[in-house]
């Protein structure tokens, strides 16, 4: 914020000696020292506080949710890395005995269970994609729109 370099410092230091004198000098500066502590202290406070109203407002869900409309296939691919994940760390047939009973129903289960998300993935990443398509269409068609007014006003004012 301030650039103060060591010159400067010491020709504040300086002059603070000749105004306030050697006997209060360390006075002044321990008051100032407390001074900018509670100021720096306010400011942390005041940082946290708006920080955390802005996370009970919902900014980091928004965030997101222009991130989103920004970079569909990203958002896509982060879906079907979570489901993936999911698939490797939820599911684990291999703690039962694969030659009995339930192992095999683990092993099915486990099966359809992969079925089941990598198709809520795949569906969860077209509508993704869908409602991407959509929010572009919508920008273009509102793009268009203030092109037609400008260009409107632009003839009129001619």
């Amino acid at each position: 914020m301030f650039d103060l370099g060591w010159t400067e410092l010491l020709v504040i230091g300086i002059v603070a000696l000749i105004v306030v004198g050697p006997k209060d000098l360390p006075v002044l500066f321990r008051n100032i020292g407390k001074f900018v502590g509670k100021m720096r202290g306010m400011a942390r406070e005041f940082s946290r506080a708006m920080n955390d109203a802005a996370d009970e407002a919902g900014v980091n869900e928004v965030a997101k949710g222009l991130k989103a409309a920004t970079n569909p296939v990203g958002t896509a691919m982060d879906g079907v890395k979570s489901a993936a994940k999911d698939l490797t760390t939820g599911l684990d047939p291999t703690k039962y005995d694969p030659d009995s009973e339930t192992g095999k129903l683990a092993a099915d289960r486990a099966e359809k269970a992969r079925k089941i998300q990598a198709a809520t993935a795949r569906a969860q990443a077209e509508r993704m994609a869908r409602e991407a398509e959509q929010a572009l269409a919508k920008a273009e068609e509102i793009e268009a729109q203030m092109d037609a007014k400008l260009s409107e006003s632009s003839e009129t004012k001619t």
